[in-house]
């Protein structure tokens, strides 16, 4: 297929290209009695004692200085583990010898993990970036993914045109000087860019589209670096998605259970992968393994995992089994 600048298939989409997007708003499928919200602020001090009262130990100080600097609704989620459940009836009081030294043990630990896990996936990232542009430039040339939506045979019709306004946009919003540059030189007869440069400017969810909609063919080309099926690499990709998501707007990791599940190898074909046990799909542990696995693939020479490693035995209070870390998990393969 012959490579050419974008031309009449963008005159379709009209005043949408200038739009991002736009989110709605969807009321509950439950029918539930709406109850008034009326919870007052409180001050910081408010706050400390509040949690003294529930069974929190403490130093009264030092804890107005934390809920200063992270808020008492954040940490609530990694202190709502150690409240008191009965028959799962949650009561506003700690379970005994709850200290508020151990929380922010678990919240440092977790933000750090954050950190761990954006450089896997950013490199695990590049690299499908990477991959797609160049199977898909050999194939249909340079701007076939704007012209044809033949080169992305698996967008279904009405998701090729969002997928273009998406491209067009994030091009527009750019300020790279490689954009710039372009822009300067080859002028309006080009209203985007060159797949190899276009993939650069991609978000994560604009890369999975892409990776979604390309022919079979170069998305198992993708798989293959990885050394998985195409089927069960898509599903890691779509998960990696939403952990970034979570890890980009500073979301807990720790005891999370990951809503949009990964396929997992078979224990025949990788054996490796269950060992010591099979995995919980919807936990970090497994997250953790596929960007191990990943990283194995594309960064050989990469410390990450001793890094990770290194993590754990620097907190050996964070209970990991929250995140679904296997007894003898040590003895992986991918952990060793």
């Amino acid at each position: 297929m012959a490579s050419k600048p974008a031309g009449p298939l963008l005159s379709q989409f009209g005043n949408t290209l200038s739009h991002g997007g736009s989110f709605f708003m969807q009321a509950s499928k439950r029918e539930r009695e709406n109850v008034p919200y009326t919870k007052p602020a409180l001050s910081l001090e408010t706050q400390a004692n509040l949690l003294l009262s529930r069974g929190m130990i403490a130093d009264r100080d030092q804890l107005i200085e934390r809920l200063g600097v992270v808020s008492y609704y954040r940490l609530s989620g990694y202190w709502y583990p150690f409240l008191i459940f009965h028959n799962r009836e949650r009561y506003n009081y700690f379970e005994r010898d709850t200290k508020f030294d151990t929380i922010w043990k678990i919240y440092t630990f977790d933000r750090q993990l954050r950190v761990l896990v954006m450089d896997a996936i950013e490199r695990i990232e590049v690299a499908v970036r990477t991959k797609l542009a160049y199977h898909h430039s050999l194939d249909y040339g340079s701007f076939a993914y704007i012209h044809h939506p033949k080169s992305v045979p698996n967008l279904k019709k009405t998701e090729h045109p969002r997928f273009i306004c998406t491209v067009v946009n994030e091009t527009v919003r750019s300020k790279e000087t490689f954009v710039n540059h372009f822009k300067d030189k080859y002028g309006a007869d080009h209203l985007v860019l060159p797949i190899w440069m276009s993939t650069e400017l991609m978000s994560f969810g604009t890369v999975l589209t892409f990776l979604k909609g390309v022919p079979d063919n170069i998305n198992a080309e993708v798989a293959s670096m990885f050394k998985v099926p195409k089927k069960i690499f898509n599903s890691w990709f779509l998960t990696l998605n939403t952990v970034r998501n979570i890890c980009a707007h500073h979301g807990r990791l720790w005891n999370r259970e990951i809503g949009i599940k990964p396929f997992l190898p078979r224990k025949d074909a990788y054996p490796d992968w269950h060992i010591p046990a099979a995995m919980n799909p919807s936990r970090m542990f497994a997250i953790l393994t596929i960007c191990r696995h990943c990283l194995n693939c594309v960064a050989p020479q990469s410390k990450w995992s001793g890094r990770v490693r290194a993590l754990i035995e620097k907190y050996p209070e964070i209970p990991l089994a929250s995140m679904g870390f296997p007894t003898g998990w040590e003895t992986s393969p991918y952990w060793k």
